[in-house]
């Protein structure tokens, strides 16, 4: 299902680029991330793309069932964990909805007539989203894999035809990532690989552990201070006072609580951004992240 948004006043929404994401905050204040889908230069509206989840959290149901046309809802961002960095050949590996994403990047490669192929992984034909728009651009460059016909693309024969002047891009279900981070990894490719995830990596502590110390946040905005004990997030913490921090997957992999770091020395704990990006940015995420020092500092 795709959703297009319109601003309620008459003004040019704020750019963004390819790999950029929205907050949707749906009328039962649920908050899901959903990757912008449309073309970047399009100032007038967003697009983005929702698979209906069966088993999912609920956000995909609300949007199917409830959202009609005209219905008000707020949005946050757009922010981008996933951007296409300038290259003059890319190879692009989507897993289902992970397609999405990959609609500006493709768009822009093109635009700057870079070299690309798409490897297009999902459980049928037919369950694809977008593939008869991507295969206008020429089997060549379009590769679907259905897993009912093809089973899973052989990522060891696709990835040892990559050379050092290809940057990979991939989005989809965890498995799919995960193999692909281990195969990019003892091919020397891991500093080419760019991904983006819709779920917790496999075997990730998305809470405190034992050893884990208090320690004290004082929020610079609002004048508040608050200790977070060893078995507490810091959003945790924050539920007892009035500071809303918006959030939403609460396992460190969406962004939507990142937040600038003022003071102290954050404990990294997501798979949002390395540890070095987020430092160089003075930020972090506070649904899994601690504190390495006594005293944290944010910008809420």
């Amino acid at each position: 299902m795709a959703l297009t948004l319109e601003p309620t006043a008459n003004t040019p929404l704020p750019a963004w680029q390819p790999g950029a994401h929205i907050d949707l905050e749906l009328p039962s204040g649920l908050v899901r991330q959903y990757s912008l889908c449309g073309s970047p230069h399009d100032e007038k509206t967003y697009t983005v793309a929702v698979l209906r989840e069966p088993n999912g959290r609920g956000g995909s149901a609300e949007v199917h069932d409830t959202l009609t046309p005209g219905t008000q809802l707020t949005i946050r961002g757009p922010r981008n964990h996933f951007p296409l960095v300038e290259s003059n050949r890319y190879l692009f590996i989507a897993g289902g909805i992970g397609v999405t994403p990959m609609l500006p990047m493709i768009e822009t490669a093109e635009r700057n007539r870079a070299d690309w192929t798409l490897i297009y992984g999902g459980r049928t034909l037919t369950s694809m989203a977008y593939l008869d728009r991507l295969l206008e651009f020429g089997p060549d460059r379009v590769t679907p894999v259905a897993e009912d016909v093809s089973g899973r693309p052989d990522l060891g024969a696709l990835l040892s035809q990559i050379g050092t002047d290809t940057q990979i891009y991939c989005c989809g279900p965890s498995g799919l990532l995960d193999a692909v981070e281990a195969e990019c990894s003892s091919r020397g490719l891991a500093g080419q690989l760019h991904i983006e995830r819709f779920a917790a990596p496999a075997n990730t502590v998305t809470g405190p552990v034992d050893g884990d110390l208090p320690f004290e946040v004082h929020l610079q905005q609002s004048g508040v201070t608050v200790q977070v004990g060893a078995d507490q997030t810091i959003l945790d913490a924050l539920e007892d006072t009035d500071v809303e921090a918006p959030f939403s997957c609460e396992e460190g992999f969406c962004g939507a609580c990142e937040v600038r770091v003022l003071g102290g020395v954050p404990d990294h704990r997501d798979s949002v951004s390395p540890a070095a990006d987020h430092d160089a940015a003075k930020t972090m995420i506070i649904c899994v992240g601690r504190s390495k020092s006594p005293r944290l500092v944010l910008d809420l």
